[in-house]
């Protein structure tokens, strides 16, 4: 007995060290490998010295091949958490811990008054996904954007329609919570900044009541905005450098393969980067599950996928071009970053690349 309980610790052990990459930077390439012109990133560069950019990174198959800015030093990701959400719901539904057909009354998910009506209580996990969950209570870290689109409560069931909402990403994070025993940034670490070897993120987390302080948020990993005015469930932000973000998006580039380990299933990224709903038809923009998707068409020829954060923030990950794009800006503090330089920054990416993929840029950002 003694044996066989040494030899299952030693076992569990070595799975756990199979689980932990080497914390290693990136490798580089040259623009050239990359398909990428010298002389047009020059021009990048010198726009970026003047836009109140923090940081940013091209990689290409893996390898960066542009950097600017402090690719090291770690900023708020606002929206882009969305993704890291998406990436933990991939191991837990694939292991079976997590049913996605699991309705909010299955769960004994309720939220303060107004509560849940029986209605709202039928959305499933997979409509939180999909942004579809019906369910238009208040949140914590809703934006005057979101707030002017917000349908009224009971205006459609669940799964009928589409309506960008932090109830639904919130309460992800808590389902994950409820369903492991432990808290979203442990999870993250643990599941995928350790597997990929991420530099940077270590899952140090804090929480903080924003009804009750304006102080400013210690310089953590991650933090739970609660709004106990709204509603029971805090906002979970998350803190990321520029080259951890890299890391993350070429796990997604190789279809949540690292290094030759399934770190993500293949197939729920496929279906995460499909789209769901329209978001933007004259640009044909939809959304999946917790990712934008750039569709497919006649003048689009591949799929592409990314979020945003405050509209400044962007991974963007373009799988044909085997590209990941990373920009940030330092929102903690005082900027002057406009959405629309992001725009620009994305053309000139794609006008220093083969001109054989600018019209698939000028059908995503038309200028």
């Amino acid at each position: 007995m003694k044996l066989y309980t040494l030899f299952a610790l030693l076992t569990f052990f070595l799975m756990g060290c199979e689980q932990q990459a080497d914390k290693v930077r990136m490798e580089t390439t040259s623009p050239q490998t990359a398909g990428f012109s010298e002389e047009k990133l020059q021009e990048l560069s010198s726009f970026l010295d003047f836009s109140g950019t923090s940081s940013m990174v091209l990689a290409y198959d893996g390898q960066i091949f542009f950097e600017w800015g402090d690719i090291d030093h770690k900023h708020l990701i606002h929206s882009i958490r969305k993704p890291m959400i998406n990436a933990l719901y991939g191991r837990y539904v694939n292991r079976g811990v997590i049913d996605t057909n699991q309705t909010i009354a299955d769960l004994g998910i309720n939220d303060i008054e107004p509560s849940l009506t029986e209605q709202e209580k039928q959305a499933r996990i997979a409509d939180l996904l999909k942004s579809r969950s019906g369910i238009y209570h208040d949140a914590a870290a809703v934006s005057e954007g979101m707030l002017r689109s917000k349908p009224e409560r009971g205006a459609f069931k669940p799964g009928e329609h589409y309506y960008y909402n932090n109830w639904d990403f919130n309460v992800l994070g808590h389902i994950l919570e409820l369903k492991t025993g432990k808290s979203i940034y442990e999870l993250f670490h643990q599941e995928i900044a350790d597997p990929i070897g991420m530099l940077h993120y270590n899952g140090v987390y804090t929480n903080i009541n924003i009804e009750k302080t304006d102080a400013p948020i210690p310089d953590t990993d991650g933090f739970y905005q609660f709004e106990p005015g709204k509603s029971k469930y805090p906002a979970y932000h998350f803190r990321m450098s520029a080259h951890d973000l890299a890391k993350f998006g070429t796990l997604y580039l190789n279809e949540g393969n690292w290094e030759g380990k399934q770190i993500i299933p293949e197939r729920w990224i496929e279906a995460s980067t499909r789209s769901y709903s329209t978001t933007n038809a004259y640009m044909d923009i939809g959304y999946g599950m917790l990712w934008n998707v750039l569709n497919k068409n006649e003048d689009r020829s591949s799929r592409s996928f990314f979020h945003t954060g405050t509209g400044i923030h962007m991974l963007a990950v373009y799988p044909k071009s085997k590209l990941v794009f990373v920009h940030r800006v330092n929102t903690e503090s005082d900027h002057t970053f406009q959405q629309n330089d992001l725009y620009k920054i994305i053309g000139m990416i794609f006008e220093a690349q083969h001109k054989i993929l600018i019209r698939n840029f000028q059908v995503f950002f038309p200028r």
